[in-house]
Order: C-alpha cells, then structure tokens, then sequence
C-alpha cells in the first residue's frame, strides 16, 4: 500500500509546486489522478516513485515510513515501484539496446541469472520482436521504446506501478496495448497502480477511481511544472 499523507515538494524549497497533498493507493487498485498539464502531479508522481524527496509530508510503502530516496532508498522499497514516464527518450540511456534497457534493474540488483528468461517474457508480453530487443532507442520509434520502458518498469516485479502519462505521446492502439499488459500483470500479480494524467475518459475506464488534482491541492501558491 502507498500512502503519501501532507506531501508538500517542488524545486525551490521558496515556490512549491505541491502543497498538503495525501493521496493512497491500496494493494491491487487502481487510482487515476486526473489534472491539467503544470498542476504539478508529475512531481507527486517521482515523490511516490520514491525519486523526488518532499519538503514535507510522509510517504509510506506498505505500512513502513520512506526514509531514503533514489539510490539510498532501502532496495526492498525501490524494487517494490515501477515508474513509467510520459516521454520514453529522457528515461531510456540512448547507449543501451532495449535488451539491455530492460534488464537494467535486474543486473543492478545483482539478479543476472535471471536476464535472458525475464526479458524474453517481458518482450513477448509487450509485443517486441528479438529484431527490435536488439537496436537502440534511436533506431526505434517513441510506441516501441515506451513498450521497452513498460517491460523495464516490470522487470523486477512490483508491487506498485506508478504510470506518470505513460501513453500521452502514445497512438490509440499502442494506448490499448500497454494498458492491456498492465492490467494483465496487476491481475496475476495484485499489483497497486496510480495512473497519472489528464486523459479523463482514459482514466476512468482503466481505474478503480479517480482522483481530481483540483479536489487534492489547496488553490493557492505558484505551481510552474508539471
């Protein structure tokens, strides 16, 4: 379960972009935060994702207190997330093939035994073929590298998916596609997912509920990223 109680973050500790928000995620739903571009939910989504550090406010990831964040995150709580970000080319090393992107955690986390099977799985749930696992990003279009993006996120299993505008950049049957392999694994999994975005109809077919920005964050003070 995640739970992010008072959460106030931003990149001047003077001007923050969110200010006394809670939000929870119970095992096995599906919430959706819903909100306009620049509100500042992509920045409550790295705080839950466990790479942004709040100025204030507790994130809690299943019944413990978040006390480290990125790298000096305990690897219990930063493997139990996977993150997906709107634009696949900033979050992928433009030097790796997707084969390579995808096991990145894995190797990271010293489980190379478990590279070939993982990422073959993973490849085949996503739809890419042993032709495209060996190119690099630049090589690829953004639906294909967005596919390899979603098989890194769950490469490591997670017990929370955190999806910030994962398919904003995406065509209506890559849309479907990757919310079809989400929704595949968090049945067989029991996995929590928040979906951030600003897509309402999208939202409120994949999601258990959904959460409007607007109904979460007090309507004051400059928010400038989103």
């Amino acid at each position: 379960m995640l739970e992010l109680t008072g959460i106030t973050a931003g990149y001047d500790p003077r001007r923050p972009v969110v200010r006394d928000v809670s939000l929870s995620v119970a095992p096995a739903e599906a919430v959706g935060l819903l909100g306009p571009s620049g509100c500042g939910k992509s920045t409550l989504a790295r705080v839950a994702a466990l790479l942004h550090r709040p100025d204030a406010g507790t994130v809690t990831l299943d019944g413990e207190a978040v006390r480290g964040w990125r790298h000096r995150a305990p690897q219990a709580q930063r493997t139990a997330v996977g993150v997906v970000f709107q634009q696949p080319r900033l979050s992928a090393d433009p030097r790796l093939s997707l084969r390579e992107l995808i096991a990145q955690p894995l190797r990271s986390t010293g489980r190379r035994g478990e590279v070939a099977d993982r990422v073959g799985e993973l490849a085949g749930r996503v739809g890419l073929t042993g032709e495209l696992l060996d190119r690099r990003p630049h090589a690829v279009s953004d639906g294909q590298l967005q596919r390899a993006c979603l098989a890194r996120a769950l490469v490591l299993r997670p017990r929370l998916l955190i999806c910030d505008e994962m398919t904003a950049m995406l065509d209506a049957s890559t849309t479907a596609a990757l919310v079809a392999v989400v929704e595949s694994y968090r049945a067989e999994s029991g996995a929590g997912l928040l979906a951030v975005g600003h897509d309402r109809v999208l939202l409120e077919r994949w999601c258990d509920r959904t959460v409007r920005w607007d109904e979460q964050a007090p309507r004051h003070g400059p928010r400038k990223r989103g």
